[in-house]
């Protein structure tokens, strides 16, 4: 299998993981929308679009990476990855609430999927360059 395969693969399996563990958080964040501490203006129909218009911008990115427009794909993958790692967000309101086992759980799960797929990016655009290769 030739590398860029491998590349396809790896940041598939990245979003599937992500796309996956997101559901889960923002699926119990809207279930118990009032065990979570979150700013004011944000409501329970929020966290679930946001989440859906989130997932769409990383699924644009990943098509766009296919099909090699890399500096649009590493800022939609940019602005993806920003559904989990904006999760510990949660930490900064304050909550009469304690943080259950799961909700921590999500919370850093959610959080580590998103820097994988941030990392994915700087490695793709920092180390391998592959914006360099597609314009040779």
């Amino acid at each position: 299998m030739n590398t860029k395969k491998l590349h396809y693969r790896l940041l598939l399996t990245l979003l599937i993981i992500s796309t996956v563990i997101t559901a889960f958080h923002y699926t119990d964040n809207f279930i118990n929308f009032s065990s979570y501490p979150d700013p004011e203006w944000l409501t329970p129909q929020s966290v679930y679009q946001s989440w859906f218009i989130l997932t769409i911008v990383g699924i644009m990115g990943y098509i766009l990476y296919l099909k090699n427009i890399l500096w649009l794909a590493y800022v939609c993958l940019g602005i993806y990855s920003l559904t989990g790692m904006s999760s510990p967000g949660h930490y900064f309101f304050q909550t009469t609430e304690t943080f259950s086992f799961k909700m921590y759980t999500l919370i850093w799960l959610d959080f580590i999927a998103g820097t994988l797929i941030l990392g994915f990016i700087i490695w793709s655009g920092l180390f391998l360059k592959e914006w360099k290769l597609v314009n040779e």
